[in-house]
């Protein structure tokens, strides 16, 4: 009998004891290097994470390369249903995911992050090459867009839209395409961003149209009226990506529309006969870039395993990030991480006429221009 206590009292302090360590070896994981959490990451054998851009199909392929005995479980998913999905498994106890690579920043940071369903990681080695505005609350990873794009095969001497409130003038109506911005939130945070830079936009009404803006009484401030003539100038929502980027792209005969589309929709452009470009010069700005985060998610079941991955995804210390980044080192989009040189055929990013969006202060403005875009459509 004594024999057998003394065995279940083993039992019990090693099991308190394991307890104990696991949380404080789930702290040091983030002071270790990429080559400390290996082992541990190998421990695990697995890694699960969520992605915006299908392109971490490639991610999946080098990382399990590089790192052979741990495998990677990589599921494309826009970042409203990643959320969605969140939300949903942890409300139910369930913690099935890693690593989120996803935009909406600013959903992410009203809802997510107070919640405590994701947390920031950020190695040390990228810590000095990331801007400390994009790893002030999770690591950005890159930058992305939704800027007015045209066809340049169509007009050789650059865009025919110089000024924004172009597109609410009558040679215009029916040809200004968008995704619908209450199924995508790029789509809904440019719309805000463009609200929120309502100085800006009644100066551009002025130099557009030569007199002061008159604001309606319901808005508030010429950003919001910018929004209300242009979907009364009967812009287009289409809801397919491949389909809006052929509408305006595509090289052929005839007059073409223009649409709000992120840049990197022009890195095909040879591939597909398409000739997009995105209107740079046109004021008092083109568009917007959003960061593009990468978070860990609570209570990861594979914790070593996920700080990798985003180690990973953070690329390596060569000039194009190596296979960790180059899937996303293409024209149009932006390193976080500036020792990562911008694509060469892209605009220099100090060159971009975009304006860079607030994520805490577009999260919250999103309801207010929603219920306006509702009630337009």
């Amino acid at each position: 009998m004594k024999h057998h206590l003394k065995m279940t009292l083993s039992g019990v302090l090693l099991g308190a004891a394991a307890l104990v360590a696991a949380p404080t070896q789930a702290q040091d994981f983030d002071t270790m290097t990429a080559e400390e959490l290996l082992p541990y990451a190998l421990e695990e054998g697995k890694v699960t994470i969520l992605s915006l851009s299908s392109r971490i199909a490639q991610i999946k392929t080098s990382f399990e390369e590089k790192y052979p005995g741990i495998e990677v479980e990589a599921v494309h998913l826009n970042s409203t249903r990643q959320i969605a999905r969140l939300q949903a498994e942890q409300r139910a106890g369930i913690y099935a995911v890693d690593v989120l690579y996803l935009s909406e920043t600013p959903v992410v940071y009203r809802d997510l992050l107070p919640a405590g369903m994701v947390e920031a990681y950020i190695p040390e080695r990228v810590k000095a090459d990331v801007p400390e505005a994009l790893r002030e609350n999770l690591l950005t990873h890159r930058l992305s867009t939704r800027a007015l794009m045209y066809n340049e095969a169509a007009h050789p001497d650059g865009s025919p839209i110089s000024n924004l409130w172009q597109l609410t003038m009558p040679e215009w109506r029916s040809r200004v395409l968008i995704d619908d911005p209450t199924q995508r939130g790029e789509t809904l945070d440019l719309l805000v961003e463009i609200a929120l830079q309502a100085d800006a936009m009644a100066e551009a009404y002025e130099a557009q149209f030569g007199k002061a803006i008159e604001v309606d009484r319901d808005l508030e401030g010429a950003g919001e009226q910018f929004i209300r003539d242009l979907f009364n100038n009967d812009v287009v929502m289409i809801n397919d990506t491949q389909t809006l980027r052929s509408a305006v792209g595509i090289i052929s005969e005839g007059s073409k529309p223009v649409g709000f589309m992120t840049y990197s929709s022009s890195r095909n452009n040879e591939r597909d006969g398409m000739a997009l470009q995105i209107s740079n010069e046109t004021v008092p700005g083109a568009g917007i870039l959003f960061p593009t985060v990468l978070a860990l998610s609570k209570n990861a079941p594979h914790p070593a395993a996920a700080r990798l991955m985003i180690d990973y995804l953070m690329g390596d210390d060569s000039p194009t990030g190596g296979t960790g980044f180059e899937p996303f080192a293409v024209q149009g989009d932006y390193a976080a991480r500036r020792t990562i040189v911008d694509h060469p055929d892209a605009i220099p990013f100090e060159d971009l006429n975009l304006w860079l969006i607030d994520p805490e202060r577009t999260g919250q403005a999103r309801q207010r221009i929603l219920d306006l875009v509702i009630t337009l459509q």
